[in-house]
């Protein structure tokens, strides 16, 4: 059996406040730490079902990132959700869902934009 390490190394502010993410995989092609703005971790404990998360983003990270880090992270979960179950009327479901959260922020922004 092989094994790989995911290394995250984030770097805080004085008031702990993350100010940079990086990370690397044993495994990746690139053997340099990537940089990041934004990382979302989750795993699940099958004892207690829960899921146990890890949800962290840079004080520099601007609005307008973090509604595409989560439109693509949504999209994500979805095809992933699908590959796991074959439900693919959930799978519509869930990317709709994303589609549209995704328009509104587009449509939220446009309009305070304008004022």
């Amino acid at each position: 059996m092989s094994k790989s390490t995911i290394t995250i190394d984030v770097e805080m502010d004085e008031n702990r406040v993350p100010a940079g993410i990086t990370w690397k995989a044993t495994d990746a092609a690139n053997d340099k730490p990537q940089k990041s703005k934004a990382m979302m971790l989750a795993f699940w404990d099958g004892e207690e079902k829960t899921a146990l998360r890890i949800d962290l983003w840079i004080k520099t990270m601007m609005v307008d990132e973090m509604a595409d880090f989560f439109f693509q992270t949504m999209m994500t979960m979805a095809d992933t959700y699908g590959r796991a179950t074959n439900d693919a009327e959930m799978v519509e479901e869930m990317k709709k869902f994303s589609r549209g959260f995704y328009q509104k922020f587009r449509e939220k922004q446009m309009k305070e934009s304008k004022a």
